[in-house]
Formats: structure tokens, C-alpha cells, sequence
């Protein structure tokens, strides 16, 4: 699980600007897909949890709440060092990784109105592109257990593709980049107030899924939702 083998990409805001205003033409959507499409992260919550048990530190699901979406070194680093606690990170984030692996079979769905709203997308012939902070191997596990199509997607982007976490753009630019498109075209689903910052200094649109943290926690999206079964019209056009 661990550090994987390819590196992590810098990306040139100015390269990927956006169109003007008067020429928005939605043309791709971005989905984180944590707490989006699948309700993983209390899985995820759950198997931090269990590392850190293993390490002989207790800590409770709420102390990962500020980190939510920021990939899971940051996540399991800031809670380390709110308890003391040194992490050898690889190894930890590798255990976690295990321990995910463990937790989800079988029990990861997705969400309310996920699926029809990747065939609205698809039907308004819309580029797609998954992204998560996590990790390839969790990303991984995640898209296996989702049983997700692959034809669904144009792209994919992990926390490992990138040199900075959100709420830096730069899982959103590089996710346009392998779509092939300006993030000003694009639209960003997003259930974090690091991810809609994120999604918005990359000049994207952004809908926020109220699910994590409420419409006022995220305010700057564009658009609000309580999940993909209730996106505004407007959204997609």
C-alpha cells in the first residue's frame, strides 16, 4: 500500500485557467468520490481508529473530522500529534490501508441517486473524472468493491498524483488535465469545505453534497445538494 511508484505531478494553475464567464460551457465533471458516490469515510474513520488501537493510542471518530479530505497523512499525522503519538507514516498508512481493506467487503454501496446521476452525466455526453485524497490502494479497493464500470470514467486522480493535498487545487487541475479540459468547464462534486475550497481555486463550479458538513460549513460552492438523488437542474446545464 504505501508510496506506489509514480510521482506526483505539479500542476500549473495558468496552464489550466479557466474559459470566461461569457463562454461556460459545462463540459466535464469531477467527483470526489468519498462521501459522494460511496460512504466510505466512516470506514476509513474506522480503520484510523483501529491503527491507532494497535499503537496503543485511543482516539475517537471526531478527531478526524477537521482533516476530511485531505488524504489520509495528513488525516492520521494531525491526530498523531494532537495525542502524542509517533507514526512511522509508511507503515501506519500501509496498516490502515489493510485494515480498510478488511472493513469494506461487502458493506460499501453507493449512494442515493449516484448511479443515475453518472448516466445524467453521461447522457449530456459530459467527461467524468474520480478523484479521492486517499491513497492508490485505497482508491483502488474503493473502485473494486463499488463494482464501478470503467466506461463510466474518462479519468482518475488519488493523493498521490499530486504535491499538495486540498485545500491547494491541485487534485482538481490534474484531473481536468487527463480529461483534456479547462477546469472553468468543469464542474466539481465535493463533500468537504477543504474540497469546495479546493474546487474553487481551481476555478471550477462546484456542488457541494451536504452529507459531511452543512451548506453554511461549505459556503462558496455554486450549488447545494443533500446527495446526487436531489442536484439542482442547473447544476448540469
Amino acid at each position: 500500500m504505501g508510496t506506489g511508484h509514480s510521482r506526483a505531478l505539479t500542476i500549473d494553475a495558468r496552464s489550466l485557467a479557466p474559459y470566461p464567464a461569457a463562454v461556460h460551457v459545462l463540459c466535464g465533471v469531477i467527483l470526489n468520490i468519498d462521501g459522494v458516490l460511496v460512504d466510505s469515510e466512516p470506514l476509513l474513520c474506522e480503520a484510523a481508529i483501529r491503527m491507532f488501537a494497535e499503537r496503543g493510542v485511543r482516539v475517537a471518530s471526531d478527531d478526524f473530522r477537521p482533516f476530511i479530505g485531505t488524504g489520509e497523512d495528513h488525516f492520521l499525522k494531525a491526530v498523531a500529534e494532537k495525542y502524542g503519538c509517533a507514526l512511522t507514516l509508511s507503515r501506519d498508512r500501509a496498516r490502515t490501508g489493510e485494515i480498510y481493506g478488511e472493513l469494506v467487503a461487502g458493506r460499501l454501496l453507493l449512494l442515493p441517486g449516484a448511479r443515475a446521476f453518472l448516466t445524467a452525466c453521461r447522457t449530456r455526453n459530459l467527461k467524468i473524472a474520480l478523484t479521492t485524497s486517499s491513497n492508490r490502494v485505497i482508491f483502488q479497493t474503493t473502485l473494486r468493491e463499488m463494482h464501478f464500470p470503467p466506461r463510466l470514467c474518462d479519468a482518475t486522480v488519488c493523493g498521490q498524483d499530486v504535491r499538495q493535498p486540498k485545500p491547494a487545487p491541485d487534485i482538481f487541475l490534474l484531473a481536468a488535465q487527463r480529461m483534456k479540459l479547462r477546469t472553468g468547464v468543469c464542474l466539481v462534486v465535493e463533500n468537504s469545505v477543504h474540497g469546495v475550497r479546493a474546487a474553487k481555486a481551481a476555478g471550477a463550479r462546484c456542488l457541494a453534497v451536504t452529507r459531511t458538513f452543512s451548506a453554511a460549513e461549505m459556503a462558496g460552492a455554486d450549488f447545494y445538494a443533500s446527495d446526487l438523488a436531489h442536484v439542482p437542474p442547473e447544476a448540469l446545464r
